[in-house]
């Protein structure tokens, strides 16, 4: 029993002989080296903002990129300009119905002041006055259906012979033009009346 535990210890330090670097040096290699970061640090590092640092400052370039793109729309609406219009109103085709229905005299555009004046006129408490008051209502607007009819018709005969093929819509849309007062137009009339586009 005594020789057993003599041996021990000279077993023991042949096996830290054998070992490379010594007794303890095992535990050493087998480590990292260095403490382990905790998750919260990991995480930390491995973020990546998804908004910009100066929240306030972008939003403030934001609007003010906005800002300036209707201003642009606003004054391209009074000049014609084509870069800044409205999807609705770009083209050559556009450009030229809005021309044609600006040089031409529409009976359509002066309908809502004849349908005020109707207003105005239904109030007088006479029947005899009401009904003519109505049958002249009517007469109006068939006269203005048939008047954009004609605008329609010519739209279209012209948009062909200067283009080829209509563009979808682009015949509707001069009609509506029609039935807005000049004045009120959007974009604005860009020639005078009689100055049709050649």
């Amino acid at each position: 029993m005594f020789g057993r535990k003599k041996a021990a210890p000279e077993a023991q330090g042949l096996s830290d002989q054998q070992t490379p670097g010594g007794p303890g040096v095992q535990g050493s290699t087998s480590g990292k080296g260095a403490p382990t970061p905790r998750r919260k640090d990991q995480e930390d590092a491995r973020r990546r903002p998804l908004v910009p640092q100066d929240r306030k400052a972008a939003q403030a370039a934001n609007r003010e990129a906005v800002r300036a793109e209707r201003l642009r729309m606003r004054q391209a609406m009074d000049t014609g300009d084509e870069r800044y219009l409205p999807l609705r109103d770009k083209g050559p085709q556009k450009r030229f119905v809005r021309d044609f229905v600006d040089a031409r005299w529409v009976l359509g555009e002066f309908l809502i002041v004849f349908a005020l004046v109707f207003v105005l006129l239904s109030f007088i408490r006479d029947l005899q006055v009401q009904s003519i008051i109505l049958v002249g209502f009517w007469v109006l607007l068939a006269v203005v259906a048939i008047d954009a009819f004609i605008l329609g018709r010519q739209l279209k005969k012209r948009l062909t012979a200067r283009f080829g093929e209509v563009e979808r819509g682009a015949v509707w849309y001069g009609v509506m033009r029609g039935l807005q007062l000049r004045k009120l137009r959007l974009p604005k009339p860009q020639v005078k009346r009689g100055q049709y586009p050649s």
